[in-house]
């Protein structure tokens, strides 16, 4: 495969492996675009294991290409219909870290917003009060450190909406560091935006045990 790089994985068993995806992949192939972290499993499995023809490995969400962090696959198409199972429940808890600019007006809160999309323009619009198809979305955040015009939050997101956490920072006046769809000053030297899914916890499908992902936060990020 070519350009294929080893992933980094902080988490397999017989049902389930976790990957750090990198900002800039993609999680699935799309085209003309650096090889998908979902090749780059696969092809981590098939030699890792020794497994003859294709690899069966089940996509159970998503992060943007400018974002960094755990991705959850599945192994097997019962993991993965029982995975796609609690994620719609929300029974998973997802928190991200996020560098953004200025300070936000609390230390900590919980913010509402009803969010729209534009899907011609790839962009989701954050309003304070209903609007007709728009869906009501929450996050909580703390502010972790604060230096100079940038500050360090830790979010958990409660609803998971396309853009969610990028439309509403920038909504209470505190865009994402590289985030110029969202109103950031300026665009990070990579391309990337500095948001990383930081943490993942779930009761495994099949063995029912609580599973703890966690991967550390670029350096990059730091303020």
């Amino acid at each position: 495969m070519a350009n294929s790089q080893k992933p980094t994985i902080i988490f397999e068993d017989n049902h389930l492996i976790a990957a750090v995806k990198r900002s800039g992949q993609t999680v699935q192939p799309e085209p003309n675009k650096p090889l998908s972290l979902e090749d780059e499993v696969k092809q981590y499995i098939k030699i890792t294991h020794d497994k003859p023809g294709d690899v069966f490995l089940g996509v159970i969400h998503r992060l943007d290409m400018p974002v960094s962090g755990i991705v959850l696959f599945a192994k097997t198409s019962k993991a993965l219909i029982r995975m796609n199972e609690i994620f719609q429940q929300r029974a998973v808890k997802k928190i991200y870290i996020a560098k953004v600019e200025n300070r936000p007006p609390k230390p900590n809160d919980l913010i509402t917003h009803f969010l729209k999309r534009d899907d011609k323009k790839n962009f989701t619009k954050a309003f304070v009060t209903e609007v007709k198809d728009g869906y009501k979305s929450q996050l909580k955040y703390e502010v972790i450190e604060t230096k100079g015009r940038y500050s360090i939050l830790k979010i958990e997101l409660l609803t998971g909406r396309k853009h969610q956490i990028r439309a509403q920072l920038s909504a209470i006046g505190c865009p994402i560091v590289g985030d110029v769809k969202y109103g950031a000053l300026k665009s990070n030297a990579d391309q990337s935006i500095s948001l990383h899914a930081a943490e993942l916890s779930f009761e495994h499908p099949v063995k029912k045990e609580m599973i703890y992902l966690k991967s550390d936060y670029p350096t990059k990020m730091n303020v």
